[in-house]
């Protein structure tokens, strides 16, 4: 018998764990030809502001041990042009589509949250809190605890679908920042967002990135990644999502036994268009191979 694969995350439910993660899938259509979409449990689109972003100059992008640094500043078309371009493919697609979305206000959260929550292809929402706060000096919303929770009360006033937020590692105490999350009416918390880092070109004796600095992903950020998990899911009631690393069913499953319901799939993608969907399928198959009835009985049942 086939396992039961089925994850709920509030209010949305997944065929299977396996969703991909923002800034790594574009708006879904862009990998519609190398994964089947209805193997995998959702994708989430690049992140979304009101106005279209052209994103930092390059070089942005560089390869590094065991993953890679991106600088992209968050290039986007905006919303306008996600409404009138992007939903009209999510219309063809049985799978949940998830919209990531930042600004730098929480009035400007809440606008997206609310043109979002309007939009009836769009299953949930992704809110990410790794911006400045410009009216309050600069400050990332996702380094702040009370910002944070701002965002959140802001966005959840905004909207009545699931509400997902997700944090950044570069902080002193990620538990703080997700029950400051939770606490404000999140619905599901995913973890991490990149590390911060930078690569430097010794000949040239200037960074690799323009921007200098750039978000760390992909196995080298695993074993932080899975440590915030365990932390994370351990300290909060809601729901969440493991990120960082995932290259194989494997390593999806080590998340889920450290107490994710669900992971996203990012730079493996990069390096295999169909990741998420092998991902899946080994998943299913290790149960298969175990014995193991429903994948929801391994969430968080890491032992010792």
């Amino acid at each position: 018998m086939k396992p039961a694969m089925s994850v709920e995350i509030g209010s949305l439910k997944l065929r299977n764990p396996v969703m991909t993660a923002s800034g790594t899938f574009g708006y879904g259509e862009e990998f519609s030809q190398y994964v089947d979409l209805e193997k995998i449990g959702a994708f989430v689109t690049k992140g979304l502001s009101l106005k279209p972003r052209a994103g930092n100059p390059t070089p942005r992008i560089v390869e590094t041990p065991g993953g890679m640094l991106n600088a992209i500043g968050l290039q986007n078309v905006g919303i306008d042009a996600f409404i009138q371009k992007k939903v009209p493919f999510l219309r063809s697609v049985n799978t949940p589509a998830i919209a990531n979305f930042f600004g730098y206000t929480p009035d400007e959260y809440a606008e997206l949250a609310s043109r979002l929550d309007a939009i009836p292809e769009v299953a949930a929402l992704e809110v990410n809190i790794s911006c400045p706060n410009v009216k309050q000096g600069g400050i990332v919303f996702g380094t702040d605890p009370g910002c944070a929770a701002s965002v959140v009360t802001a966005c959840r006033a905004a909207t009545k679908k699931t509400l997902i937020v997700k944090l950044s590692p570069n902080v002193t105490d990620i538990v703080e920042m997700a029950q400051a999350c939770e606490g404000a009416g999140a619905d599901a918390l995913s973890v991490i967002n990149t590390l911060t880092g930078m690569a430097i070109d010794l000949e040239r004796r200037r960074p690799v990135l323009a921007n200098v600095t750039g978000g760390l992903s992909g196995p080298a950020i695993k074993p932080i990644a899975l440590r915030m998990v365990w932390q994370v899911a351990r300290a909060v009631k809601v729901p969440v999502i493991g990120i960082g690393g995932i290259m194989s069913a494997t390593d999806a499953l080590e998340f889920i036994l450290a107490g994710a319901t669900a992971v996203q799939v990012g730079t493996a993608s990069f390096v295999n268009p169909a990741a998420a969907q092998e991902i899946a399928e080994g998943m299913e198959q290790w149960l298969v191979e175990r014995g193991i009835a429903d994948i929801r009985s391994l969430i968080g049942a890491l032992e010792g």
